[in-house]
């Protein structure tokens, strides 16, 4: 406060300026210190709700319930049907207290064959861990190749009449331009250092013995995948020629075949299998520092994975 004796005469007006400068700004740096404060409690509470629901799905608030985990889509890294949301999501499941089965429900074509054994391998291996908590698969429209390599590590497969299910095969696919190329005019100018470096080069023309190996992959890796359908379905499936031949079999056929137990939505095999109609749906649900590091990952990585992988590898 001003000095009475002093708020006139000579520099008065001057002090009286600097005074309310002052006052202003003290009272600028509070409102400042109070909304950096409370920025910084929103960002957290934001980092806080980002980052729990990731990796809990539910912990072990819920009563009895039946735990639905859902697998959409392509399988493959970097999906939403990856190996790591997957398990994450399995793995979630499984140990909430509350939790009388498990239905992983199912709506894919297939994908990545490493994807899918991966998410066969941990379904075995909490199985083992939790005896007491069953897991069934529950097929919506599709459930094929490598989805149903994923499918057949569950206890038992419920589908639809008219689901697609099965396709036990693998497939390599890509274009050949040698033929287009010699009527353009143009040539291949390809460098390598090492024989087979240009492994399925789609510009250079495929030679024989590269092809008799892709060929030798393709079964080896068909073989995994027949070796998972027979130890998961087991006496139940009835083998025939065209079992593993890749067909996709309808839902009343895969159950007729022994590719498929029953017929059952997820409602009906909560309701009539695991007699707890309470349904609670496990996702794992990417952050933002998690998002941002696959976006990263993908802009830098893409190019040489291109490069690395010429052709597309799938169960499909």
């Amino acid at each position: 406060m001003a000095d009475p004796a002093t708020d006139s005469g000579p520099g008065a007006w001057e002090r009286r300026i600097l005074e309310r400068l002052v006052l202003e700004i003290v009272r600028e740096r509070r409102r400042a210190r109070r909304w950096s404060i409370f920025f910084r409690l929103l960002l957290l509470a934001l980092i806080l709700a980002l980052l729990l629901p990731s990796r809990w799905a539910g912990g072990e608030l819920h009563g009895p319930h039946t735990a639905v985990v859902r697998l959409d889509g392509e399988i493959g890294p970097g999906s939403a049907a990856s190996a790591d949301n997957i398990n994450a999501a399995l793995r979630d499941a499984f140990k909430d207290a509350g939790t009388r089965a498990v239905i992983l429900r199912i709506n894919s074509p297939g994908g990545s064959p490493v994807q899918a054994s991966q998410i066969n391998a941990e379904i075995g291996r909490l199985r083992q861990r939790h005896p007491k908590v069953p897991i069934y698969a529950v097929c919506d429209d599709l459930c094929a190749s490598a989805a149903y390599y994923v499918a057949v590590a569950t206890e038992r497969i419920y589908v639809s009449p008219a689901s697609m299910v099965g396709s036990i095969g693998v497939l390599m696919d890509g274009f050949g331009f040698t033929g287009l190329m010699d009527k353009l005019g143009i040539s291949r100018r390809l460098l390598t250092a090492g024989s087979n470096k240009g492994f399925l080069d789609p510009f250079s023309p495929l030679p024989d013995a590269q092809k008799a190996y892709a060929q030798a992959m393709l079964e080896q890796i068909h073989q995994q995948f027949i070796a998972a359908v027979e130890k998961g379905r087991g006496s139940r499936l009835k083998v025939d020629a065209q079992t593993f031949s890749g067909l996709v079999w309808t839902g009343q056929q895969a159950v007729a075949n022994g590719l498929a137990d029953a017929y059952g939505d997820t409602d009906e095999v909560a309701r009539d299998v695991v007699h707890e109609d309470t349904i609670v749906t496990y996702s794992h649900r990417e952050n933002v520092v998690d998002r941002l590091a696959r976006r990263l990952g993908a802009a830098f990585g893409g190019g040489a994975a291109q490069a690395l992988l010429p052709a597309d590898w799938q169960l499909r």
